[in-house]
């Protein structure tokens, strides 16, 4: 399991990043309800996937936490192409992995190219083709 932090639910905002059941997921709603005078705000989460496009959601206290993965952004060259996987060097520890190309990366990765990529607990994820 990748590095996580814990961030209170009722400071998350959509586009924030967080773990659910064990998976790196990405905020696309938060409603906050107002309860009764003597008791505590819920906060209904609802977040999609980074990996897997599912969606998650979760009710909690406001005043709970909950873990936020800490990404690492790294670089690496692409080395070869094979179907939508791009067999890739990291540009620091030189060591070589396969990393999924998503759809909107299509077209500009190619071979030698520079990309962006980021460590999500033990999940790695292409994020851009550097320009040239």
């Amino acid at each position: 399991m990748g590095e996580t932090v814990p961030k209170s639910v009722g400071t998350l905002q959509k586009g924030n990043y967080v773990v659910i059941d064990g998976v790196a997921s990405v905020v696309s709603d938060t409603q906050t309800s107002r309860p009764g005078k003597h008791g505590h705000a819920k906060v209904r989460l609802v977040a999609v996937g980074m990996i897997d496009g599912k969606k998650r959601e979760v009710v909690l206290p406001g005043h709970d936490n909950i873990d936020v993965p800490i990404i690492e952004k790294k670089t690496a060259q692409v080395l070869s192409i094979a179907n939508s996987v791009a067999n890739v060097m990291d540009s620091e520890s030189f060591e070589t992995f396969d990393l999924k190309i998503p759809e909107e990366l299509k077209d500009s990765c190619v071979e030698g190219a520079n990309i962006l990529y980021w460590i999500i607990l033990n999940d790695k994820v292409m994020k851009q083709v550097k320009p040239e």
